[in-house]
């Protein structure tokens, strides 16, 4: 897989053609995004107003996505501003009709933090590194312990995933986007989605086996906040 070097969209998976699970889905009503367009336009003339609207309203999701990817609240403040920074600079860069601005923002934001993964060493385009040899059946499901964010051991075990496992499980179980939107995000199809969450799910299975046998058995699990 190759990423863009310029707009952060795929050409392979517009928005009109939503597919999950063979069913082909309607896209996001353009309203909506006409409007995001039209203050986007006014934002990058100047229209402090418009900018801030837009700023509330996306910087939290993309912050979030970006801390969650390297693990750095530092860094993460930076790609959200130099997100936001050019977008501002090249407002004709969103085009509404292949997906949401936030779809857009969050992919620019991946492009950024990618980078920054590959300064340290990490490698970002490997589909699937070895894995560790499972260490015996663990009970299902595992939705429980990953989408409560209910401890620290959550939190660092999907800090371990490789990059591009990761970034599948950050946008569909925390921020609740579509498998079409997680492939726009991520320059890929839906399919190749799919199994990076399959394949990620089964190692946080075994990194969080403790917590995670107590959730299949329905005893409370400890909380802990980051």
């Amino acid at each position: 897989m190759t990423e863009s070097k310029g707009e952060p969209y795929p050409s392979r998976l517009p928005a009109q053609q939503r597919i999950e699970g063979g069913v082909l889905l309607a896209a996001e009503p353009m309203t909506h995004r006409a409007q995001e367009a039209e203050l986007l336009m006014k934002a990058s003339r100047g229209d402090e107003a418009a900018f801030v609207v837009l700023y509330e309203r996306h910087r939290t999701p993309v912050f979030r996505f970006a801390c969650r990817l390297l693990g750095s609240a530092p860094l993460a403040e930076d790609i959200t501003h130099d997100c936001f920074l050019s977008i501002m600079r090249k407002p004709d860069l969103f085009q509404p009709e292949l997906a949401s601005l936030r779809t857009y923002l969050c992919a620019a934001a991946r492009n950024l933090a990618f980078k920054q993964l590959r300064r340290r060493g990490i490698e970002t385009t490997v589909e699937e590194p070895p894995e560790p040899q499972p260490t015996g059946a663990t009970p299902d499901p595992l939705q429980r312990v990953i989408s409560g964010e209910m401890t620290e051991h959550v939190r660092q075990a999907v800090e371990t995933l490789p990059p591009l496992q990761r970034e599948a499980v950050i946008l569909f179980e925390y921020h609740d986007m579509s498998l079409a939107d997680v492939a726009l995000v991520a320059q890929t199809d839906v399919g190749t989605i799919k199994s990076r969450l399959h394949r990620a799910r089964q190692r946080l299975k075994r990194a969080l086996a403790p917590w995670y046998e107590s959730a299949a058995a329905g005893r409370p699990e400890e909380t802990s906040h980051a």
